[in-house]
C-alpha cells in the first residue's frame, strides 16, 4: 500500500499562521523521512482558520525543504484561473524539482461566494468549461496544442523535458466521469463524506478510456485518520475535528481549529451528537492495528493501492506521532 499526506494547514486555537506554516514544513520533512509518497497542500480562500491560500507558493517552499517526496496541490481550483498561467507556474516548479511535482486540479470554489467573486472579478467563468480547461492545461504542459486551437503555436515556459503529474480531484461522481472519459488520474476525496459518492472510484475504473499518457486507470483516496497508542486517546484527539466540521456543516467556519478542551466543553445538542456519530463512521480513528485493518478493508472496497492521509489534531506532536504510528503499522 502507498501512503501519502494531504495537509490543509489548519491554524490551531492559540497559534498563528506563521507557526502553522512552520509546522506544515516540519510535517513535510517527517513525511519525507518516513517514506510517504506524496505531500499535497490545498487551496482555500478568505479563511481565518487555514494558513495558506496559494498552493504553488507553498509547494516551492516545501519541495526545497525536502529531498525525495513528491509535493503537489490538492488542489488548484482551475475555474478561477487561466490554464496557461497554471501550466507556467507548475512547469517552473517542475524545472526546479524535476520528477517531484504533482498538479492536482479541482473545480470547487475553495471558499465562500464573496472570495469567489473577488478571484473572478472582471472575467466570465463557466464551470462547464472545466473539462476544456483540463485539455488546454495538458496541452500546455506537454507543448501539444492542436493546430486549430485558438492559441495555436503558444508555448508555456520554461520549456523542459518533463511535466508535473496531473490528477483530477473530486468528492462526487461528476469528476470521476470526467477523469474516466479523459483517461486521467483520479483522486477521490472520501473524507468529504458526500452522500452517494461511494461508487465514484468503481465508476472511474470501469469506464476508464486509455489515453496517451495513462494506458491504465490510477486512483487514490483521501481519508481522515487519527492514530494513537490507545483507542481512547485517538477518540479524545478526534473531538477537535468533530467540532470543527460540525460547525462547518452548520455554516459556521470557526476562526481556529479548536483544542480538545474547547471541544469537550462545547454545549452539543442531541442532534449535534448524532451528526458527529454519523460522520465518524467515515473516519479512521484508533490504534495502529485498528487503523491498519480499516485501511486494508477500504483498499479492498475501493480497489486502489494509494491512500492520501489527512490527520487533524490540535496537538501538533500528537499529529506527528499519528503519522509515525501509521508508517510503522505498514512497515514503512
Amino acid at each position: 500500500m502507498i501512503l501519502s499526506v494531504l495537509d490543509q494547514s489548519q491554524i490551531c486555537e492559540g497559534r498563528t499562521a506563521s507557526q502553522t506554516l512552520a509546522e506544515t514544513t516540519r510535517l513535510a520533512q517527517l513525511a519525507d523521512e518516513l517514506g510517504y509518497h506524496r505531500y499535497w497542500v490545498s487551496e482555500h480562500h478568505a479563511s481565518r482558520a487555514l494558513a495558506h491560500s496559494s498552493p504553488e507558493v507553498l509547494i516551492a517552499h516545501l519541495a526545497a525543504a525536502t529531498s525525495r517526496i513528491r509535493v503537489g496541490s490538492g488542489g488548484i481550483m482551475l475555474p478561477h484561473y487561466s490554464a496557461y498561467k497554471v501550466a507556467e507556474n507548475f512547469k517552473l516548479l517542475e524545472a526546479l524539482h524535476p520528477g517531484r511535482i504533482d498538479l492536482g486540479l479541482g473545480r470547487a470554489p475553495g471558499g465562500m461566494p464573496l472570495s469567489t467573486r473577488a478571484l473572478q472579478e472582471g472575467k466570465f467563468v463557466d464551470i462547464d468549461r472545466y473539462p476544456e480547461q483540463v485539455d488546454d492545461l495538458n496541452a500546455y504542459l506537454y507543448d501539444k496544442l492542436p493546430a486549430g486551437h485558438r492559441f495555436a503555436g503558444l508555448q508555456a515556459s520554461p520549456l523542459i523535458p518533463t511535466a508535473p503529474e496531473v490528477w483530477l480531484l473530486g468528492s462526487s461522481l461528476g469528476t470521476a466521469q470526467i477523469a474516466a472519459r479523459k483517461g486521467a488520474n483520479y483522486a477521490y476525496a472520501q473524507f468529504f463524506g458526500v452522500p452517494g459518492s461511494e461508487d465514484a472510484v468503481h465508476y472511474y475504473k470501469e469506464n476508464f478510456k486509455p489515453s496517451e499518457r495513462h494506458p491504465e486507470p490510477r486512483a487514490l483516496a483521501a481519508v481522515m485518520v487519527i492514530c494513537a497508542d490507545t483507542e481512547e486517546e485517538a477518540s479524545r484527539l478526534a473531538t477537535s475535528t468533530d467540532l470543527f466540521f460540525l460547525s462547518l456543516e452548520q455554516g459556521r467556519m470557526l476562526d481556529w481549529f479548536p483544542s480538545v478542551e474547547t471541544a469537550e466543553s462545547y454545549p452539543y445538542t442531541d442532534y449535534d451528537r448524532e451528526r458527529i456519530r454519523a460522520v465518524r463512521q467515515r473516519r479512521i480513528i484508533g490504534t495502529p492495528a485498528q487503523v491498519r485493518a480499516r485501511l486494508l478493508n477500504m483498499q479492498d472496497q475501493f480497489g486502489i493501492d494509494e491512500f492520501m492521509v489527512v490527520t487533524l489534531t490540535h496537538d501538533f506532536e500528537a499529529r506527528l506521532k499519528s503519522y509515525r504510528l501509521l508508517a510503522e503499522a505498514f512497515g514503512m
